[in-house]
């Protein structure tokens, strides 16, 4: 049953059938049938279903709320039962994005491993919604990651760092010559972007509403696909990071 609850606190969390079940993994109607099967077992409605739209009943309010001190318990349990089954090893699981490349993250578990040896570091990488969706499961303790979502109460939040954002775009292009530019002089070049299909809408929707840029996008799966479209003028990529000054691609 606890499945089937984790299943119900996706969907009113995400407020959409079709969102939670990308968010576990499983199809939507796959979640639509655990969601049934929940509401069976209880013998009680937990949602008020209006053909795509969906609302609360007042006992799904109340389940919903009680359902999440109960998993959080539950996850605290299986935790604390692998930590006693492991002899009281202490455990920090630390996600990382996987396009990182500076040697701060390196220097730091050096130093943490120096100073507790007795406590194992597991490393976990992956992209913002696989670090989301990591966090969200009790999959890793802590991430270091991007801002891609708005802050949340459900977790302690620290800002490490900001840094501004540069972009490499063709020397041929007038925008080139300038030492800096206004998310507004991008309007009318295409915004290339490295994302999955998965991660697509996700990269657009940020760089659209936080970064606030305007024109088209591209995507490319990796680094060498992204710059062989901006050295053939296909447009511009963003560069986030510690760089100490813009890099341009060659002509």
């Amino acid at each position: 049953m606890i499945k089937q609850i984790k299943y119900f606190q996706a969907v009113v969390r995400c407020k959409s059938f079709t969102q939670a079940a990308e968010e576990c993994f499983i199809s939507q109607s796959a979640i639509s049938q655990q969601i049934q099967a929940l509401e069976h077992e209880l013998g009680v409605k937990l949602l008020n279903r209006e053909n795509r739209k969906f609302s609360l009943t007042p006992a799904g309010e109340h389940f919903y709320q009680k359902s999440l001190v109960l998993t959080a318990d539950f996850d605290r349990l299986c935790h604390e039962t692998v930590r006693i089954a492991n002899k009281d090893n202490a455990e920090l699981r630390i996600g990382y994005l996987k396009c990182y490349g500076g040697q701060e993250f390196r220097l730091a578990v050096a130093e943490f491993s120096e100073k507790y040896p007795d406590v194992s570091v597991q490393i976990i990488n992956g992209n913002h919604e696989d670090l989301y969706a990591a966090l969200r499961n009790g999959g890793v303790d802590l991430v270091l990651n991007d801002q891609r979502r708005a802050f949340s109460d459900e977790y302690v939040n620290f800002i490490l760092t900001t840094s501004e954002c540069y972009v490499e775009i063709a020397t041929r292009n007038p925008l080139a010559s300038l030492e800096s530019i206004e998310t507004d002089d991008l309007k009318n070049i295409p915004c290339i972007l490295i994302a999955s299909p998965e991660q697509q809408e996700n990269e657009r929707t940020y760089y659209q509403e936080i970064v606030g840029i305007k024109g088209d996008f591209l995507f490319a799966e990796n680094l060498e696909e992204a710059r062989l479209l901006v050295i053939g003028g296909k447009g511009f990529m963003p560069i986030e990071g510690g760089e100490k000054e813009p890099g341009f691609a060659a002509t």
